[in-house]
């Protein structure tokens, strides 16, 4: 799906990243984070505008794919503001994956601000994680402040890292190779705390996960995390 998005960037000019940005924020504010690219798309808009494929400043390539990020991450936020615990309530929806929504949430619970710019870099986490933050309680001033910076953190760095990588025979020979390094490397942080709370829990001898009957009520789990940003 990467190359065929690439082939369309590159022959789209200008207008390419527009087409960024509306995946960008259909990725959280749509709910569409397993389906959409993300990581390995901003890696390879970075390419393209090195290669002069997208005839734009980086500077505002940057800028704009950070702005979009941000507006995708309010949608959601105010998406879980609205309509509370029932939107986790369809478990076996393939964009709420249960799994996922319990990560999401403990993230948030255990790290709260950070752990929402932590899972910036984590593909499908990063859509869970604004509607988390709405249903629970933390204020919309204060994930708006902690949502811009991870918006800014995200866009100017994967975008910064095609962008710089731009030049480098490997890497314009390989894009599909080095995008699916970006993919396997945003997965990193998620896969260690994975690995920490499996081992916590193995340790105090409980489960890790969230039932089917708390699921609802997942915003509880973020709260501790939220009232830190209160």
């Amino acid at each position: 799906m990467t190359s065929r998005l690439l082939d369309l960037l590159d022959s789209a000019g200008p207008l390419a990243l527009l087409v960024v940005m509306a995946i960008v924020l259909a990725e959280t504010g749509l709910l569409l984070g397993v389906a959409l690219p993300g990581d390995s798309l901003l890696f390879g808009t970075g390419l393209l505008v090195a290669s002069g494929a997208i005839h734009l400043p980086v500077v505002l390539v940057m800028a704009s794919v950070a702005l979009a990020a941000f507006a995708g991450d309010q949608l959601g936020y105010t998406i879980g503001h609205r309509y509370g615990p029932r939107v986790f309530s369809r478990s076996s929806s393939r964009m709420l994956n249960p799994a996922q929504v319990d990560r999401a949430a403990d993230l948030v619970r255990r790290y709260g601000a950070r752990g929402i710019v932590l899972a910036r870099f984590v593909p499908v986490v990063r859509t869970i994680v604004p509607l988390v933050a709405g249903v629970g309680s933390m204020g919309r001033r204060r994930f708006a402040l902690v949502n811009a910076l991870g918006a800014l953190v995200w866009g100017v760095g994967v975008v910064g890292a095609g962008y710089m990588l731009g030049g480098v025979p490997f890497v314009v020979a390989h894009v599909e190779l080095c995008a699916l390094a970006v993919v396997l490397v945003s997965l990193l942080p998620m896969a260690w705390h994975a690995r920490r709370a499996r081992s916590v829990a193995a340790s105090s001898g409980e489960g890790a996960g969230v039932d089917d009957a708390t699921r609802p009520e997942v915003a509880a789990q973020a709260n501790e995390g939220s009232e830190r940003l209160r």
